[in-house]
């Protein structure tokens, strides 16, 4: 009974430092503090703390209390987790799909009431949420990435008490400003959150659980773990270590009320460092790393997660991301049930605050990982492919993805025709950097009509290519963070740009990702065009603006102006675009979307070439033909020679990549390869697409003719030798 006089038992602190306490078997699912007698420097004074413990696996409704459980109990052990395999994947296979837990079925009819938003939804066998991931790992998704899962201080866990809105949110226009203006009332009090703001780390949420006190959690956990794994997904958990949602002697403060001043990372007077927007944690302290080291072990070995994205990891230091390595390495199936090697690390490579240019430590920062493994998200391609930058004042600046040059929006922003070409230009160069594996030393002719490495292509003043080895770089187009792909084009597009093109111009941007010699990474519904109406930030945001619909119906734009917070500058840019009923894909469009996001997935999956593995196999087969500055504006040719070195698919000879984003069919005589015998790949030819099936090679020129915003992707294998093809996939 958490409201009654607790039972006090003194605890004997050890030679080490350690408090230890030992208990009889009757302190089973009990709720516990600990009560700490310590010097706060933030009150002057001595304060008693009672505290929940930093290491908890288990916790109360809204952690008020820790609970005691044995994460070893059968009882916690569901069926469906102790029977499904965990599957391995190579780190550059992955193909991850991040989503939101309570994205995932809030609004999925097909799953119970009670169950909507939940970890226990993914276990719906025949819920439209589920049979959406089953599909997709089917063409060829490997991995499931979700959003924070361990406590978070910011949503209210007894789901009872949970606000909703107080308006009828769809009666309102869809540029409105009602929408926004009515969930603010309840952003804070709702149950929805992002979860950047942890509590503990290493017990589960209790929002997303339908029972969330004490062990419940951790079955539910464990429950949706077995169901992704049986449907053949891994399991990513995002991991926030740079900081806590609050210091001193708040009542969310937990590590502070136990050693004051030493878990945080203090300035020169001794005040919290928050660059992180939060209180920023020292993992560069022994103590502080430990927790980190000892929770990731905790969440793989005890709940066989497959892999871990680490929030803002430049703020980490690379031994403490070393440390992680090193001990999830030492796990092995024999005596701790996973194999620890094979799970993969990325994050957050991004180089600022007080750590910022090495500072404090040598960061885990994009290019300073060299030889760990752990991969970091690429900014290179991502801006190339959508245009501009994420804090860019005028959002319609144009990119290879959405329309630069060959497509103006006639944006003022974008400058002349001279400028458009040059931006377009090295756009190009900075795709094909990244679908090479964004390699320091990978060299290729780029626009300017010069051979360079990655090292020497140009990015903001920085190195461009940083990576020494492929699974160094996460390489996506969108993620939680800033607009949804789809709502990127919409800013960007000519607002004319009719559906079916904005339909094309997705599949075009998300192929940059999906062909790529890195992991591939899509935020969830990025297959189903989803919008969050142009919302740039959406943490808290609610249900209305961060709508998933798996059932594809609809697409979540025109549900009214984003909150004013973090959009209200970009409100004149937004309210014409959101009263445009043409910006609505219909639930074909949709579907059609999807269906090719999906061939995409099997067009990696078809063929090892788009998975080499290594710098040196990728610096050896593959190359972008017809560069230089006269190359065809908005058009990326990418070869990957298997004819070179060592036979990786002994089914082909090589593979032809042709990603037209121009708003015009292209007529191509590809550099070297007249005589090659190329057809349309099996899976395009049979796929959704009646368009890409128009694509047409010549043998004798080595021309490829490919449609309008058109990806293409052709293979020279043992079926085509003496064969002629028909239906677009033509000899001449």
């Amino acid at each position: 009974d958490t409201t009654a006089e607790p039972d006090r038992v003194a605890m004997t602190r050890s030679a080490d430092g350690t408090w230890k306490v030992s208990g009889s078997k009757s302190w089973k699912d009990a709720a516990y503090l600990y009560e700490v007698t310590v010097y706060a420097p933030t009150t002057d004074a001595i304060e008693v703390n009672r505290v929940t413990d930093p290491a908890s696996v288990a916790l109360t409704v809204n952690s008020t209390h820790s609970v005691l459980i044995d994460l070893n109990d059968p009882l916690l052990a569901p069926r469906l987790w102790r029977v499904a395999k965990q599957p391995v994947v190579d780190p550059v296979d992955q193909t991850i799909y991040e989503l939101h837990v309570r994205d995932f079925s809030i609004s999925d009819t097909t799953v119970p009431a009670a169950l909507r938003g939940t970890y226990l939804a993914f276990a719906q066998p025949r819920s439209d949420g589920r049979t959406h991931l089953r599909e997709l790992a089917d063409a060829g998704l490997t991995t499931v990435h979700l959003l924070p899962t361990s406590d978070i201080a910011s949503i209210e866990e007894d789901r009872a008490a949970q606000l909703t809105p107080p308006c009828d949110l769809a009666s309102f226009a869809p540029d409105s400003a009602e929408q926004q203006a009515c969930i603010a009332q309840i952003a804070d009090a709702d149950g929805y959150n992002w979860g950047y703001d942890p509590l503990h780390w290493t017990a589960p949420e209790g929002s997303y659980a339908v029972h969330p006190d004490g062990a419940s959690r951790t079955v539910e956990f464990r429950t949706m773990v077995g169901a992704l794994h049986s449907d053949g997904l891994q399991v990513v958990l995002d991991q926030v270590f740079n900081h806590t949602a609050a210091s001193g002697q708040a009542d969310q403060s937990i590590l502070d009320r136990v050693v004051p001043g030493y878990y945080h990372r203090l300035n020169a007077v001794g005040a919290v460092e928050t660059s992180t927007c939060c209180q920023n944690i020292a993992t560069e302290h022994e103590m502080a790393q430990q927790m980190m080291v000892d929770s990731v072990v905790t969440w793989a070995k005890e709940y066989k997660v497959d892999g871990f994205r680490f929030d803002l990891m430049g703020h980490h230091s690379v031994e403490s991301m070393q440390a992680v390595r090193d001990a999830l390495d030492a796990l092995t199936v024999r005596r701790d049930g996973v194999d620890g090697k094979k799970v993969y690390l990325y994050g957050e490579g991004w180089n600022f605050g007080e750590v910022a240019d090495n500072a404090l430590f040598t960061q885990a920062t994009q290019g300073q990982l060299g030889g760990t493994g752990i991969g970091t998200f690429s900014d290179r391609l991502r801006d190339a492919v959508r245009g501009g930058g994420p804090f860019d004042e005028d959002p319609r600046t144009q990119g290879f993805g959405s329309g630069a040059y060959t497509d103006e929006n006639g944006a003022a922003v974008n400058g002349d025709a001279a400028q458009q070409l040059a931006t377009l230009q090295h756009d190009e160069d900075l795709v094909k950097l990244g679908m090479a594996g964004n390699l320091r030393d990978f060299a290729f002719e780029t626009s300017d009509g010069t051979v360079r490495t990655g090292a020497e292509l140009d990015y903001n003043g920085q190195p461009a290519g940083y990576a020494d080895s492929p699974e160094e770089v996460i390489t996506y187009v969108d993620a939680h963070d800033n607009e949804t792909i789809f709502d990127a084009l919409t800013l960007k597009l000519p607002q004319s740009t009719t559906m079916q093109d904005r339909v094309r111009m997705n599949t075009v941007s998300l192929a940059t990702t999906a062909l790529a010699q890195t992991p591939s990474f899509w935020h969830a519904g990025a297959d189903l065009l989803r919008s969050k109406s142009l919302d740039r930030n959406s943490y808290n945001s609610g249900d209305w603006f961060n709508l998933l619909d798996v059932s594809g119906q609809t697409n979540g734009f025109g549900r009214g102006l984003p909150p004013a917070a973090d959009n209200e500058a970009k409100w004149p840019f937004q309210q014409p675009l959101l009263a445009d009923a043409s910006l609505v894909p219909t639930p074909s469009d949709i579907s059609q979307a999807n269906a090719a996001a999906k061939d995409l997935l099997r067009l990696r999956s078809s063929t090892d070439l788009f998975g080499l593995g290594s710098a040196a196999l990728i610096e050896q087969k593959v190359s972008f033909p017809n560069g230089g500055p006269d190359a065809a504006p908005g058009v990326v040719l990418m070869r990957i020679d298997d004819t070179v070195g060592r036979d990786v698919d002994r089914r082909l000879d090589g593979v032809l990549v042709v990603l037209n984003a121009s708003d015009e069919a292209v007529t191509i005589p590809v550099d070297g390869l007249a005589g090659d015998r190329y057809r349309l790949s099996p899976v395009q030819a049979r796929g959704e697409d009646d368009v890409v099936r128009e694509t047409s090679w010549d043998v004798a020129t080595g021309i490829v003719s490919v449609p309008a915003r058109t990806v293409a992707v052709l293979v020279d294998d043992q079926h085509s030798r003496g064969h002629g093809w028909g239906c677009g996939q033509r000899w001449v």
